[in-house]
């Protein structure tokens, strides 16, 4: 079979050369729309409910929220662990699921039982489903810095103009609001006006809930037009609260802010955000889409926000603190160094033992195709390139040469015996690779063996080395098949007339070693005690 592969690529050499136009084109193709990271995704298939209840202790919340959450989430098939915490105000459960289950089913079967138990849960609280992120889903955070904006205003930024914008960024699950304060239009009852007049809380309580809206009121037709009509009630502004009507009367109806003082305020705070040991700040963090494209989401909201400066209040400005994108440059950065450096002493390495340029160019073709070709069998199994699997395909940068060397320096031998033989130019060629066909493939064979016990870990430590070992077998399976085809091909175009001489370093190393394996050879029991 591989002397048929062999043979088939010598006797089809224009149609290798078009597979090798395809490769690399599907190789960058396949670069370009892999996700960037700096790490592998470590994190297991989890869905998280957050459920924030105003006023409540953690006993309280405890015992009237996460506990019966926690009830009506137990039995949902695939569910490995359970886990809550218990805050004031606050109830926090993370349902973690068997590795390989899908997260958009298991958001389903979350949503499911939680829609049930809703109605059983206290009336005044509120929250669901956090967004589809991972706990390494922190992209990106900034502050709100200048101006003469207070911490109202700022959050009012961020919150209304900033944030909704971030939102419509791909790749972007959510934005978090940090810090500030959160507006609020507060009602404060006077017990002693309410009671002159005969208000009840319950009446207070209702035509406020009662007078917010906006309500259609049918339509009105003027010859060929009509005109649509409307009564507008939402409340746009603190003096819109104080106007509502609690109990009409003809002469004096009582209106809110007969029996209530009305200002503005903020929600209640369970924490603040500060900078630099200067006082309180406005702090935006951006969280990424389970298996989105860190590099490429944090370009994309860099020019969100840039595209958002120029319509900010005079003085505000929008200060980048952690950026997911710098550590991501930084770990590709070092491992594509690292990438590079190997592939610069291969090629010298090469050409010194070689003493061939052409033989050298011949084998060192094989070291960006096997990368192309890693890279697209990278997108099909939906790696990301990330230190670990770029790790890997740099640890075996020095094994990708092997077979395509060992092909080459035999038909180097082939092609300087050609006088003798009189045979065709690509018969040798065929012959010299057909030759290390078999040991060539055993050899690379069993390297990738090796790597296959990776394969088989679970958890968390088969999250990190698994693309180790996957990348490593795509690029030495990739080396081998485009050893046996495509380097035969080029080494028929790139060799020409070659000398049976060995090259210089070669005949260095042969002066030391040969007289070194004479004596070993005549000294075999003191090598073998020593």
């Amino acid at each position: 079979m591989l002397a048929r592969l062999i043979q088939f690529a010598l006797t089809q050499r224009l149609l290798m050369l078009l597979v090798v136009i395809l490769l690399a084109g599907g190789g960058w193709v396949a670069f370009q729309n892999t996700p960037i990271d700096a790490f592998p995704d470590v994190s297991t298939t989890q869905v998280k409910i957050i459920i924030k209840a105003p006023g409540m202790t953690p006993e309280e919340v405890e015992s009237r929220i996460t506990a019966p959450l926690e009830v009506e989430m137990l039995g949902i098939p695939s569910m490995n662990m359970l886990r809550s915490i218990s805050k004031y105000a606050l109830a926090d459960i993370t349902v973690d699921f068997e590795e390989g289950t899908d997260v958009y089913w298991a958001r389903q079967q979350v949503a499911e039982r939680l829609t049930g138990i809703w109605g059983d849960l206290p009336t005044d609280v509120d929250g669901g489903i956090a967004p589809l992120t991972t706990p390494l889903g922190e992209m990106f955070m900034f502050s709100l810095d200048g101006g003469d904006l207070d911490l109202r205003q700022r959050r009012d930024l961020l919150d209304w103009v900033i944030r909704p914008a971030l939102r419509t960024v791909p790749g972007v699950a959510d934005v978090n609001a940090l810090g500030g304060l959160v507006r609020t239009f507060e009602v404060v009852p006077d017990n002693a006006r309410m009671t002159a007049r005969g208000i009840s809380l319950d009446q207070l309580r209702e035509a406020l809930r009662g007078n917010n809206r906006n309500d259609g009121a049918g339509r009105l037709n003027d010859g060929e037009e009509v005109l649509v009509v409307r009564t507008e009630g939402a409340i746009t502004r603190l003096e819109d609260v104080g106007d509502i009507v609690v109990r009409p009367d003809p002469t004096r109806p009582v209106r809110i802010a007969d029996v209530a003082e009305v200002h503005s305020g903020s929600l209640t705070r369970y924490g603040a955000v500060t900078k630099d040991g200067k006082g309180e700040a406005v702090e935006g963090l951006v969280l990424g889409l389970r298996g989105a494209n860190a590099s490429q989401l944090v370009k994309d909201v860099r020019a969100k926000l840039d595209e958002l400066a120029p319509g900010l209040p005079d003085g505000v400005v929008i200060n980048v603190f952690y950026d997911r994108g710098k550590l991501v440059s930084q770990a590709v950065g070092t491992v594509t160094k690292a990438l590079s450096e190997a592939i610069l002493l291969v090629v010298i390495l090469l050409l010194l033992f070689l003493g061939n340029l052409r033989a050298a160019l011949s084998v060192a073709l094989v070291l960006p195709l096997a990368a192309l070709a890693t890279f697209i069998l990278m997108h099909r199994f939906g790696m990301s390139a990330n230190l670990m699997s770029l790790g890997g395909l740099a640890i075996a940068i020095g094994m990708l040469v092997d077979a395509a060397v060992v092909v080459v320096e035999n038909i180097i031998t082939q092609l300087a015996e050609k006088d003798r033989s009189r045979l065709p130019r690509l018969h040798l060629i065929y012959r010299a690779a057909r030759e290390v066909a078999v040991p060539m493939t055993s050899g690379i064979l069993i390297i990738i063996i090796v790597f296959l016990p990776l394969l088989t870990l679970r958890g968390l430590e088969g999250k990190l080395f698994i693309p180790v070992a996957l990348t490593i077998v795509f690029a030495l399976s990739a080396s081998l098949l485009l050893s046996l085809t495509v380097i035969p091909v080029f080494a028929s175009y790139l060799l020409g007339r070659v000398s049976h001489k060995e090259p210089g370093l070669v005949r260095l190393l042969q002066r030391v070693y040969m007289p070194t394996l004479e004596w070993c050879l005549k000294h075999v029991k003191l090598v073998v005690g020593m």
